[in-house]
């Protein structure tokens, strides 16, 4: 990056601290600045080799009145958040998204010339764009700890950055610039961090399509056209105009595994709710339109369909927009629960929308008018290709055992036996002779369970809605070929003509390992092949495998699952998506896009793929249009390289090699996380886990249950926990040991150098690991022991912890050959170290607050708190990536 850019983002956090300070010395007086930034200078002191400022710090905040302890966390909360907005603004100007090496995202120019002197034609590259399928799924893991409100202050903020650099030359323009930026920090400062209560999955929802209104809607023509720039200087030609690699999913509103609060009227609402939007944002568009396609000029085409007026594309447009008027008004009623009866037939599919669009279109390009057509026109036709009538397809997503509770209830009803005593032998048959029966299985008017009403109320849902409208039904803890079967059973009593791609989502160790076998077997069922049309989808879980056997086996499960899976659906003839379920952190598949896609399996990717994307990640990778069109467009270039130039297949010793590795660090955390009697407790004791539950991130519960140990917890409060104490266990523990064992031979050092070097899978986990290594601090976990763990056994466990952390980082940097982490990414070490003196106070507020919540058995008062949530929300803004 350019010296001037790198000033503009010192500036900008200049300019936003100064103003925070400001606002908080009107607010609070100027002696609560100077303890700022008294707390600020012992931190950032207290980070130098050798210093004993660090006890200073802590000494100090720990004589802190009661009263100024949320003031305090608030300022240095709000600072991160700040300074977040700095670094996003840098990141639109400068078109880097994401944390990783230099040079390691290509421009889709350079990439296109890569592509074409590899021996693939013009052609070749088009129609691989034209069959591309990309769909980001926007998911109701709401990991993002800021309020929207909140949001859309830093998004005008963001805009004031932007002015003011425009008017250097302007000094009037620029005093009123600087006004309205200091009135905004003083509105976020006033503004409480924290929601009061839990969002409702509407509410989620509504945050997704915001995303999309407030950004995506402007991003998505803007990528298009550079996409179409690109094809035009290599090939003279643009992408169809029907075509659209990427687009977007969302289970906001559908995936209900493990959250009661998603129910079947639920989803209704938001699928009505994503059709309102979507028709009042294409009326918009249409209005522009009617207004500036003035033109008289027209093909006989759309004489034909207008009649002979004096404007025909004004006239077709008058229509259309009633049309999408009425859709927006009855969808409207709909949500009111009044009575609506529109003058004309809403509009249900893409095609009713589309093709009247693209008859203007042609009628001016075959008129000569080229450049209108391609002009406002033509953004009108990318976004319908891209959002359709809905915004996003929404997924439905449902853990097996629910499915497998209502078809035994069912089989007892009707006197066939108990469906969860028969063995996997006999659902099957049981299943396969139930698709192929030609009369219905599900008496009606059977008065079922309310668990079970509410499964088949979810299949009456997706029979009753347009098609367009969904996405795939996920079965969240697949383990069996019967697990799917029952949703193909159930989707076929209540689905009617809709059938959904079925999604089995492969999570655990064990599950990941017979993934390929247990879709072989569904393929060899006629009945199965017959609904899905030879198109198998398939998810593949990061989150709970890597919860369940640590992150490195985990990597490698997933890596060999996808290589048998691609096997078997060739040998089927069957076409293969993959669904990546990745989280926003290392520890549950996070990472740079372009490099977790190009580590995939060569032949995985093929120009199709699902992936996951959460929580605060949404934000920072699509919440503003510049950094979104980034985005989209390290996707589009991931996918076609990875489709046209695979990476290479693993040599045999690699595979020997991470066998090895794998096994090591298997054992090693399970032996700690799942044998260990004092793990539980320790992990409960030093981390902020049992007060997790009270901040109201979203609408899903912390746990699956509310008894058992780590198991039943949810894998985003899991990584979440340990982030807040910077020793961000779950992606590491087990590789020290693993690594260690190889790197004490020459010969093993050698190998793990040049798997490194030369296989993207293990270059990249080696790449995330590192930069997960750079924002872990074992001494501030040591404190959070010092103030929260009593016993001896606990701060035993807790001592060799942080030996484990040690001796990993020793090792990986002699596999890496250097002196200290990130070495070759100085701007991600740099980020990381600008923050500590912010987030170092966070922490020690945080521990002496957990300490005093335990002491009065969760009794603090409100204000207290309110401080405790506001810490969590500070050091999850700080790190960036919360789980």
């Amino acid at each position: 990056m350019s010296d001037d850019l790198h000033e503009s983002l010192r500036e900008n956090v200049r300019i936003l601290g100064d103003n925070l300070g400001q606002t908080i010395a009107s607010d609070m007086g100027k002696d609560f600045l100077a303890k700022i930034e008294r707390i600020r200078a012992l931190a950032k002191d207290g980070r130098r080799e050798g210093s004993d400022e660090r006890k200073e710090l802590i000494d100090y905040l720990r004589r802190l009145p009661e009263s100024e302890l949320l003031p305090v966390t608030r300022a240095f909360n709000q600072f991160l958040n700040l300074a977040n907005l700095a670094e996003q603004h840098y990141r639109t100007r400068a078109r880097r998204v994401e944390d990783y090496r230099p040079g390691s995202q290509p421009e889709m120019g350079e990439l296109l010339e890569r592509i074409h002197q590899k021996g693939h034609d013009a052609q070749a590259i088009i129609r691989a764009f034209e069959e591309m399928r990309v769909e980001l799924v926007l998911t109701a893991h709401p990991t993002e700890v800021v309020r929207r409100t909140l949001i859309q202050k830093y998004d005008a903020i963001d805009e004031c950055l932007t002015l003011l650099e425009q008017a250097t030359d302007h000094p009037e323009l620029e005093t009123r610039v600087s006004s309205r930026l200091t009135e905004l920090v003083s509105q976020a400062w006033h503004t409480d961090e924290i929601r009061k209560e839990r969002p409702t999955p509407v509410d989620e929802a509504r945050w997704g399509f915001a995303v999309i209104e407030n950004s995506l809607w402007q991003a998505v023509p803007e990528f298009y056209r550079d996409l179409d720039n690109r094809l035009l200087e290599l090939a003279g030609e643009r992408l169809p105009l029907d075509a659209s690699p990427l687009r977007f999913a969302s289970w906001m509103g559908g995936d209900r595994d493990g959250n009661p609060n998603v129910t079947a009227s639920v989803t209704r609402e938001v699928l009505l709710l994503g059709r309102w939007m979507a028709a009042d944002l294409y009326a918009r568009d249409l209005l522009q339109l009617k207004r500036e396609l003035s033109m008289w000029k027209a093909t006989s085409a759309l004489r034909a369909e207008t009649g002979d007026v004096a404007e025909p594309y004004r006239e077709l447009l008058r229509r259309l927009l009633h049309r999408v008027e009425e859709t927006r008004d009855w969808a409207k009623a709909r949500l009111d629960g009044k009575p609506f009866t529109p003058s004309v037939a809403v509009i249900e599919t893409r095609e009713q929308l589309f093709a009247p669009l693209l008859l203007c279109y042609r009628s001016l390009c075959d008129c000569g008018l080229h450049t209108i057509a391609n002009g406002a026109l033509l953004d009108t036709l990318r976004r319908v290709a891209c959002f359709g009538v809905t915004l996003t397809k929404l997924d439905v997503r449902q853990e097996s055992s629910r499915h497998s509770e209502a078809l035994d209830e069912l089989t007892e009803h009707l006197g066939l036996g108990h469906y969860l005593d028969w063995d996997e032998a006999q659902r099957q048959r049981f299943l396969l002779e139930e698709l192929t029966s030609k009369r219905p299985l599900v008496p009606p008017h059977w008065q079922c369970s309310e668990p079970t009403r509410e499964v088949l109320d979810t299949f009456e849902v997706v029979a009753s809605e347009p098609k367009e409208a969904l996405g795939s039904y996920v079965i969240s803890m697949a383990g069996q070929p019967s697990d799917v079967l029952a949703v193909a059973l159930l989707m076929k009593e209540y689905g009617g003509s809709v059938k959904l791609p079925i999604s089995p989502l492969f999570e655990t160790l064990d599950d990941l390992d017979r993934a390929s076998s247990v879709v072989d077997t569904l393929l060899g069922f006629e009945a199965y092949r017959a609904v899905i049309d030879d198109r198998q989808e398939v998810m593949i879980g990061y989150s709970d495998s890597a919860k369940d056997a640590g992150q490195l086996a985990a990597a490698w499960a997933q890596y060999r699952a996808q290589e048998t899976l691609v096997e078997a659906c060739k040998a089927q003839g069957v076409s293969l998506t993959l669904f990546h379920g990745r989280g926003g952190t290392v520890g549950r598949g996070g990472g740079p896009a372009h490099a977790a896609i190009l580590s995939q399996p060569p032949g995985s990717v093929n120009g199709s793929l699902r992936v996951t994307e959460q929580g605060e990640m949404i934000r920072f990778k699509f919440g503003q249009p510049g950094i979104a069109v980034r985005s989209m467009e390290i996707y589009a270039c991931a996918v076609l390289e990875a489709s046209l130039l695979p990476p290479p297949k693993p040599k045999q010793h690699w595979r020997d090699e991470m066998d090895t590795l794998a096994r090591c660090a298997h054992e090693v955390y399970r032996s700690v996380v799942r044998e260990d009697p004092n793990f539980v407790p320790y992990f409960r004791a030093v981390t902020p886990e049992t007060a997790l539950s009270r901040l109201p991130l979203g609408s899903r519960p912390a746990k699956r249950r509310q008894d058992g140990g780590v198991e039943t917890l949810r894998a985003i409060p899991w990584i979440f926990a340990w982030t807040q104490t910077r020793l961000m266990l779950p992606a590491w523990l087990g590789s020290g040991e693993a690594f260690r064992q190889r790197a004490d031979s020459a010969e093993g050092l050698g190998v793990l150098r040049e798997m490194m070097e030369q296989w993207p899978f293990f270059g990249t986990y080696v790449d995330m690991l590192e930069m997960l290594l750079a924002k872990a601090d074992v001494d501030i976990t040591a404190y959070y022991e010092q103030r929260l763990v009593d016993e001896p056994p606990l701060r035993a466990l807790g001592e060799k912890l942080r030996t484990r952390f040690t001796e990993l980082v020793d090792v990986l940097l002699e596999i890496r050959e250097q002196d200290q982490l990130l070495e070759h990414a100085p701007l991600i070490r740099q980020a990381i170290e600008v923050r500590n003196p912010y987030l170092d106070p966070l922490h020690g507020v945080q521990a002496e607050l957990l300490q005093r919540n335990r002491n009065a058995d969760g009794a603090i008062s409100s204000e207290l708190s309110r401080a405790l949530m506001v810490s969590m929300a500070g050091i999850a803004a700080g790190l960036r990536n919360t789980g």
